[in-house]
């Protein structure tokens, strides 16, 4: 199709369009559709997410590629919002995870330098590759797009900073650029400063992770956009609203032995059936198929 654009592409537009641009966290199908629903121009699929919310483990490196895989398939089905994915330190094939994320409809990824048994960025005892190593990572990773789509971002996200301290974690970025990483992660930074010493050293665009209960301040849009970062991401704010009501629904069902306490906090069904454009699947279905037993009055869910 001529007016297909790739989804590497598209998240280069948004970043044009918006700066910093806005980047939530999709832990699913419907949560990429509110997000885009909200008015968001580029979407992200955080590696604790798909650990937390589609595995129940720990984002301690446990999970696959294809558990990756099979979320970023269910995401990029139900919106056209470029999704940029967390891949760890980019599993047992670099380029096979670029190749099969590129051919899932990914925009692009984020690959960091731990050591293969990760750690949250935001947890002690994180160790990092050598700077080599790294180097080698993003090189396979930008082959693998060459190869498949060249609007395919390749990000590289660094932990150094709180392993090495703020001169070799320049240093490092450095050496990401040279390999051609496009695009700098600077995890769990703790100083706006920080941000803008980052932002005047590189002129590739600056993700900065404001992420909730972790070692970076929640730094608002404008004092970010101040110190020049492009990026401002929001990994599993959407999850860990939706996780506390989930928690405090469900405490009150066992409690109380009904849900009319909580049900004004909930979604209602009208509110349903709009995000998910409910009507127009059901007019279709009764117009393939007038003699169907489908009853629109059936609340069986």
């Amino acid at each position: 199709m001529s007016d297909y654009i790739p989804a590497g592409q598209r998240l280069r537009d948004a970043l044009m369009a918006e700066r910093p641009l806005q980047m939530v966290g999709a832990i699913n199908a419907f949560c990429a559709m509110l997000a885009e629903q909200a008015g968001f121009r580029a979407i992200y699929l955080s590696g604790a997410g798909v650990a937390n919310a589609s595995y129940g483990l720990p984002d301690l490196g446990l999970t696959t590629l294809d558990n990756v895989i099979e979320d970023v398939q269910r995401i990029t089905s139900a919106t056209d919002l470029p999704l940029l994915v967390d891949v760890d330190t980019g599993f047992d094939d670099i380029s096979e995870t670029v190749e099969r994320l590129i051919a899932a409809g990914a925009a692009g990824i984020h690959i960091e330098d731990q050591v293969n048994s990760k750690r949250c960025g935001h947890r002690p005892n994180k160790q990092v590759v050598s700077t080599g190593v790294m180097m080698s990572r993003i090189d396979e990773a930008v082959a693998a797009s060459n190869h498949s789509d060249s609007s395919f971002v390749i990000m590289a996200r660094t932990d150094a900073f709180a392993i090495e301290g703020e001169a070799a974690a320049l240093q490092r970025m450095q050496h990401y650029i040279d390999a051609g990483a496009e695009m700098l992660f600077p995890e769990a930074l703790t100083e706006l400063a920080q941000y803008q010493q980052v932002s005047a050293a590189f002129e590739v665009p600056i993700l900065a992770n404001i992420t909730e209960f972790g070692k970076t301040p929640l730094f608002d849009i404008d004092a970010l956009q101040s110190v020049g970062i492009a990026i401002v991401l929001y990994p599993l704010s959407a999850f860990r609203l939706m996780s506390a009501v989930a928690w405090e629904g469900y405490n009150a069902i066992r409690v109380n032995g009904s849900q009319a306490a909580m049900v004004d906090r909930m979604q209602s069904r009208e509110e349903l059936y709009q995000h998910l454009d409910y009507y127009r699947f059901e007019t279709a279905l009764d117009r393939d198929d007038g003699q169907s037993d489908v009853r629109s009055d059936d609340d069986s869910d």
